[in-house]
């Protein structure tokens, strides 16, 4: 049970809450956590060793309820769980959508920091959904913005942005988080070259140690087995940008 120490704006319906304690985590790793009398839900971490915390977005009943807590009060946090992000090479391209900066920022600057060279993709609905566009630059990345509205960077997606990148300069390995049809395309785009990938997945996930089976995909739990995956099992998830699992375990289209 941990007290909030910080809750701020990130961008429309998008916040982040931080805590005093510490928390070791690898980028792309998320925790459980627990409002109480509401809700328990999976977030990704965002801020990862001293002050650690998770961004999310305002989405349902469970997420309003966070939103609403103010600093002082109490949070259950349990974790972290799940597989994270890892360095491969020197020259590394990361494309995020959306919400998926949450997990890739915290990369961008571990990347950094081990000397890899980053050239990051951004995309978002407009600029003022961008996330985390500042941090990434104070970290060191090459920042390439795309927005569906065209209001900052180019207008489109940031699939599109990533492939023309990838035809103009050499990368060691693509990763992503995002919508699952723009993660669907990144991995294509970035196999056709030979180029390694590795993915984070968003499941609904209602236990996070693999029990409860509601983010299971083709036989993979997400919160264990991922949530990122690499390229070889990305490419055996026939459900992938296809279908998932809903509340009740009934598979949907996407």
């Amino acid at each position: 049970m941990l007290s909030i120490s910080e809750h701020v704006d990130d961008a429309p319906a998008v916040k982040t809450i931080r805590f005093d304690e510490s928390m070791v985590a690898a980028p792309g790793q998320f925790v459980m956590v627990w409002v109480p009398g509401v809700d328990e839900f999976p977030m990704s971490v965002s801020y990862a060793g001293e002050r650690f915390g998770f961004t999310y977005q305002i989405l349902g009943d469970g997420t309003k309820a966070l939103s609403a807590k103010r600093t002082r009060e109490i949070l259950g946090v349990r974790g972290p769980y799940g597989h994270g992000f890892s360095i491969r090479g020197k020259r590394l391209l990361m494309v995020a959508g959306g919400l998926g900066m949450a997990p890739i920022a915290p990369f961008v600057e571990q990347a950094v920091e081990h000397k890899a060279s980053v050239d990051l993709v951004i995309g978002a609905k407009s600029a003022a959904n961008l996330l985390f566009e500042k941090r990434a630059v104070a970290a060191g990345a090459r920042v390439h913005i795309a927005t569906d509205d065209g209001t900052k960077g180019v207008k489109g997606f940031a699939s599109d942005l990533a492939e023309a990148l990838v035809k103009k300069e050499k990368f060691d390995a693509v990763y992503t988080c995002g919508p699952e049809p723009m993660i669907v395309k990144v991995l294509g785009i970035a196999s056709a070259r030979g180029i390694p990938v590795q993915a984070s997945l968003e499941r609904l996930m209602k236990c996070g140690i693999g029990i409860c089976d509601s983010c299971a995909i083709d036989g993979r739990h997400v919160c264990r087995d991922g949530p990122v995956f690499s390229d070889n099992d990305l490419r055996s998830l026939t459900d992938l940008g296809r279908a998932k699992l809903d509340a009740s375990g009934r598979k949907v289209h996407i």
